[in-house]
């Protein structure tokens, strides 16, 4: 059996499967390696992607994986456990759990990344339903009702807590940010108490939650009834493949890359939240579609050198 492949996209989200799409309609051999449940797997619906409002994300990969497949992209339910440079044309070699050898010219990375959820007893369980990250993508869902924002003591979680709680008065009149021992600043509290939002302090112990979230209980004791509550998670990208392909990385861990999503290894792409966390589905699968073309066209030109070559 031929394993080797034009492009091997590792990741079957939105941003490696809207990638397989361009390259199948481009007429490439394209494997998909979709390993692993989805980061939004949690989420019942998904947002601010038009034409796909409200859909559930498993919904989403479906419809995109028969897609994929209608062209004669090929999907591998497993996981890459090695990657490396290979010797020849090939370009690179992947190695999966289940025992297949890869062979691409090109690698496209789409492999996301990892929410690292605060210990906050009760936020793990209702992640997704009623605890969130995005107002963005869960503020309308919300609306009207009694919100909370979960502070942290260091600087990244800080930030991102007064960031997210600036942003929900938009949705919402009644907005706390709970601070968790985390220290404000008096600029902090002037912009929060601007856009009306109250600060409690003091530790928090858990959620409370009968059969949804009821409300954000104190260290001390004190209850204080939510409907919904925001949280600011640690981003860590599912770089493995990357790194072992020497890629390079910034100081903050995120693989570095070109506007195509092109890292600093040729023939090895990256696209979707595995190179930016902030980037929502739709966006996600946009930078999908533009590697693709980047990689295409790669191809292309490496294919007319060797052509020219052979003439002269």
């Amino acid at each position: 059996m031929n394993e080797t492949y034009d492009v091997v996209i590792v990741g079957g989200g939105a941003a490696g499967l809207s990638a397989a799409l361009v390259l199948t309609r481009a007429r490439r051999r394209v494997a998909v390696i979709r390993g692993g449940a989805p980061r939004n797997a949690p989420a019942q619906h998904m947002h601010g992607f038009l034409s796909r409002d409200g859909m559930p994300p498993l919904d989403l990969l479906t419809t995109g994986a028969a897609e994929v497949a209608g062209y004669g992209g090929e999907l591998v339910d497993d996981e890459v456990i090695g990657a490396e440079s290979a010797a020849d044309a090939a370009g690179f070699t992947l190695r999966l759990a289940g025992g297949r050898v890869l062979r691409a010219r090109r690698v496209l990375v789409a492999t996301g990344l990892r929410d690292v959820l605060p210990e906050v007893p009760g936020v793990r369980e209702r992640w997704g339903v009623d605890v969130l990250h995005c107002p963005y993508c869960h503020g309308y869902e919300v609306r009207d009702r009694p919100i909370a924002v979960l502070g942290g003591t260091d600087a990244g979680a800080r930030a991102r807590a007064v960031h997210v709680a600036l942003l929900l008065p938009q949705w919402s009149a009644d907005v706390i940010l709970f601070g968790n021992d985390m220290t404000l600043s008096a600029d902090e509290r002037d912009r929060l108490d601007a856009r009306g939002v109250r600060v409690i302090e003091g530790a928090v112990a858990r959620l409370v939650v009968d059969g949804a979230l009821r409300g954000v209980e104190l260290a001390d004791g004190r209850a204080v009834g939510r409907e919904a509550i925001f949280v600011t998670p640690e981003f860590v990208p599912n770089s493995a493949v990357l790194s072992e392909l020497g890629c390079d990385f910034d100081e903050a861990g995120w693989v570095r890359a070109d506007r195509s999503g092109h890292t600093s290894v040729p023939g090895v792409w990256a696209a979707g939240n595995v190179v930016d966390p902030a980037a929502q589905v739709i966006v996600a699968a946009g930078a999908g579609s533009a590697a693709a073309m980047a990689i295409n066209g790669d191809l292309v030109l490496a294919d007319t050198q060797v052509r020219v070559g052979a003439r002269n």
